[in-house]
């Protein structure tokens, strides 16, 4: 039984894999007996995901990429088969996020295209680019990262990264649809926030980690160790018969479904006041 979960053999490529959950989704395939290909805009910036990856005595390329350019994504894909013969796992984990809460009637119109370019686009192309070679090959194993917030509405996010990872969702359920008579799988992670040394100071200090712990069902948000075990199971064949699934990875929030009217501690990080809400009477500007 324990089998199903190896990914002896493999070969994954993690896009976004210089910090955070790119860094986390690496480690776990390369535990799992995977060898690694690691992505992000600077190359520079993977050089501790690469020594990582093979201080585990597993083999790791690493491909400079901005995945808004397909140009560049599919030099990834190329890069990585030339290398490999093979492409059987992609991670679609790069992306962008706006951290500053602000409300949607008060951010800027310009930021929506800009994480849509990101968050979508360019998990599409990667998408793309990848089943030229899957599809020839006749196996593969899509899975796209996308978010709580991909599921239905919530605050602390600009409406571009709403409307990037609920497209992402749908992008999921399409290609599921297509590939899979071919031997692609597609599936995607939707998480929660999770801790880490880069969140944790910002989410104490505000107050989101009391705030959404206690929205949470489980009463905590995600820590890394909890992206382990869903992300090796979407990549082995212990889930070899889940196709187009959008796996919640949040403690039950989505269940939950509990929009909070407010005040957000997110309210009160920007400066010029754009965390509070417009009101009828508000003066224009």
């Amino acid at each position: 039984m324990a089998n199903q979960f190896s990914l002896d053999g493999k070969v994954a490529i993690v896009t976004g894999s210089s910090y955070g959950l790119g860094v986390t989704f690496a480690a776990a395939l390369a535990e799992a007996g995977a060898d690694i290909v690691v992505t992000a805009r600077s190359v520079e910036r993977l050089d501790a995901t690469k020594a990582m990856v093979e201080s585990k005595g597993r083999k790791c390329l690493a491909v400079g990429c901005d995945v808004t350019s397909y140009e560049q994504v599919a030099g990834l894909m190329k890069q990585t088969y030339e290398t490999f013969g093979k492409i059987d796992i992609l991670v679609n984990n790069a992306g962008m996020s706006d951290a500053r809460g602000l409300r949607s009637e008060n951010s800027e119109p310009e930021i929506f295209g800009t994480m849509i370019a990101t968050d979508l686009v360019g998990l599409w192309y990667c998408c793309h680019a990848a089943a030229q070679y899957m599809l020839r090959q006749g196996f593969g194993n899509i899975i796209n990262i996308s978010s709580i917030f991909g599921m239905g509405g919530f605050e602390g996010r600009t409406p571009g990264y709403f409307a990037a990872k609920g497209g992402v969702n749908n992008l999921t359920a399409l290609l599921a649809c297509e590939w899979a008579d071919r031997g692609v799988r597609v599936n995607a992670l939707a998480p929660h926030f999770f801790d880490s040394e880069m969140t944790h100071e910002i989410l104490a200090s505000s107050g989101m980690l009391d705030h959404l712990a206690g929205r949470t069902p489980m009463r905590r948000i995600g820590q890394a160790d909890d992206l382990v075990g869903p992300i090796v199971f979407l990549a082995s064949d212990a889930s070899k018969f889940v196709n187009g699934v959008v796996l919640p990875l949040d403690g039950g929030l989505s269940t939950a479904r509990g929009f909070s009217p407010g005040p957000f501690p997110s309210d009160s990080w920007d400066p010029d006041g754009r965390g509070r809400p417009l009101l009828p009477g508000t003066p224009l500007p």
